[in-house]
C-alpha cells in the first residue's frame, strides 16, 4: 500500500502517462467503439418507435435520447486519459453504425459524430486531461450536447420553430445527465470491477490510496 503513493501521483506517474498511447489503450477504444456502435445503433431504432409514440411532439424523441450517443466520448477519456480518446471513440461508434449496421441515418453520421467527440473532449483537453470530478463530466455533457446542437440546428432547420428553446432545454438535460453525468457513473462501476486497474484510471485510483 505504501509504495502507490510516491510512485502513482509523483514524477514517475506523470512520465508513464505521457508515454502516449499503448496497444491496451488502443484496442480498449476499439473495443469500446465497437459496444457503443451496437448500443447507437439500438437507440436509434429507440428514437423511431419513441417518436412514434409521442404523435405530434415525435420530432423531439431525438433531443430527449440524445445524451445517450455521447457517451462513449467521456467514458474513453475517463478510462484511458489520452487526448483524442473521446474523438476516435465517436467516430469509430459510428462507422460501425453506418458501415456495419447500416444506420438509416447514413454516412452524415460520421460527420455528426466527430462534431459530437470535438465538443465533448473540449472541457477534458482545457483542463489538460487532469481533472476528472462529476461537475467536468457535467460540462462535457453540456458543451458536447451546445455544440452538436448548433451544427444539427443549421442541418434540419431547427432556427427559427416556435419549439426552438423547449428542444434546446430537452436536448441539454438529456445531454448533461446521460452524455456527462451517466458517463462517470459508468467509468466508476467499471473500476470498482477492477477491470481497469491496468489502464491510466486504476494507476490513478491506487494513487489516491
Amino acid at each position: 500500500m505504501t509504495e502507490y503513493a510516491p510512485t502513482e501521483s509523483g514524477p514517475r506517474q506523470r512520465r508513464t502517462e505521457s508515454r502516449g498511447w499503448t496497444l491496451r489503450d488502443l484496442v480498449l477504444i476499439a473495443v469500446l467503439g465497437a459496444v457503443f456502435g451496437f448500443l447507437y445503433y439500438a437507440l436509434v431504432q429507440a428514437w423511431g418507435a419513441l417518436s412514434v409514440a409521442m404523435g405530434p411532439s415525435g420530432d423531439l424523441a431525438q433531443n430527449i435520447l440524445w445524451g445517450g450517443w455521447l457517451i462513449v466520448a467521456p467514458l474513453a477519456l475517463y478510462i484511458t486519459r489520452r487526448p483524442g480518446a473521446g474523438i476516435v471513440a465517436e467516430v469509430l461508434a459510428s462507422i460501425i453504425e453506418v458501415v456495419i449496421l447500416g444506420s438509416p441515418v447514413g454516412p452524415r453520421l460520421l460527420l455528426t459524430a466527430l462534431v459530437q467527440g470535438v465538443g465533448s473532449e473540449a472541457i477534458f483537453a482545457i483542463t489538460r486531461y487532469r481533472r476528472w470530478s462529476m461537475p467536468i463530466f457535467a460540462l462535457s455533457g453540456l458543451i458536447g450536447g451546445a455544440t452538436i446542437f448548433v451544427y444539427e440546428a443549421f442541418l434540419l432547420g431547427w432556427w427559427g420553430q416556435s419549439i426552438l428553446l423547449l428542444r434546446l432545454g430537452i436536448h441539454l438535460v438529456s445531454c448533461l445527465v446521460i452524455g456527462g453525468i451517466l458517463a462517470k457513473a459508468i467509468g466508476d462501476l467499471l473500476l470498482a470491477t477492477g477491470t481497469l486497474d491496468n489502464f491510466a484510471i486504476g494507476r490513478a485510483a491506487r494513487g489516491r490510496r
